[in-house]
């Protein structure tokens, strides 16, 4: 899912990322409240019981790069953001001793095809069609789907549909934009967002449709020359993925309930979305 100097230098390194099978690891320190890369992991070490794919480590699969989920653009490099956060928390609860990131194709997370992962965090909207082919837990970040632009596009809910646009494969978007927006030349998908984005910045289409959470990150870091003109209220709610039929699920969900009911969620999202996105979701004009 898914900068001026920001973005090209995302661009330029995509190919460091995009494999699916990168990965890196972060060590976790031992008592709540302590730094966990930049995070600070809350509740009490040991109340959740998890049996990981790999010994000693939460194995976390998300799609890079995803700012303010995500601080850093390489599995090696994060050192913070919303879901490591909520990764490391959970890592912090089950008593492991590191969160292990891998970067894997999001088309393949949402389709099932991703392996060897104890839990996925990558702005999921849960839907029907996905959980026919993986788990999710409960809810834990409710999100629009935003338009983003060049500023002064000019782009606005009369003339959308004239606009041509661009959505990511594998997102909630490719069904949205025919069925609600209605362009009247089809939308151009794209394989990953950072070829979206690059899309939008470079004039191939006017503007890209994605989480309004998620384009906010990217237009924040493009230094005014992108912008969320505006959203959509599709009704869409993010959840984890688990592996179908996941021994950790109950443990996992006990940990997410736990995080909801103790207000980790509203910290996190004072601490890594408000600064990022540069302005409250909310106050983004709905289409």
């Amino acid at each position: 899912m898914r900068t001026s100097t920001t973005m090209i230098a995302v661009v330029a390194v995509s190919a460091l990322f995009l494999s699916a099978c990168s990965s890196g690891s972060a060590d976790a320190s031992g008592d709540a409240g302590s730094a966990f890369g930049e995070c600070e992991v809350t509740g009490e070490a040991g109340s959740i019981t998890l049996d990981p794919v790999a010994d000693g480590t939460l194995t976390v699969a998300t799609n890079l790069p995803s700012p303010a989920w995500w601080k850093g653009i390489s599995p090696e490099e994060i050192t913070g953001g919303y879901e490591y956060c909520m990764a490391a928390t959970i890592a912090h609860r089950a008593g492991l001793e590191s969160v292990t990131v891998k970067n894997v194709s999001f088309d393949g997370l949402v389709a099932g095809q991703v392996k060897d992962f104890d839990i996925a965090l990558a702005q999921v909207s849960i839907t029907e069609e996905r959980d026919k082919v993986v788990d999710f837990s409960e809810p834990y970040y409710s999100s629009k789907i935003g338009v983003l632009t060049q500023a002064d596009s000019g782009v606005t809910p009369e003339n959308i549909a004239d606009r041509q646009l661009g959505v990511q494969v594998g997102t909630t978007a490719v069904d949205f934009v025919p069925e609600t927006v209605a362009p009247k030349q089809e939308a151009r998908t794209f394989q990953d967002t950072e070829g979206m984005i690059t899309a939008v910045q470079s004039g191939q289409i006017d503007a890209a449709l994605q989480d309004t959470a998620i384009v906010l990150g990217f237009a924040q870091q493009s230094g005014g020359a992108l912008e969320v003109v505006g959203q959509y209220d599709s009704g869409e709610e993010y959840g984890a993925i688990y592996p179908q039929g996941a021994a950790n699920s109950g443990e996992l969900d006990k940990a997410i309930s736990a995080m909801h009911d103790d207000g980790t969620f509203d910290a996190l999202s004072a601490a890594w979305l408000a600064e990022a996105f540069g302005t409250d979701p909310n106050t983004i004009p709905e289409f």
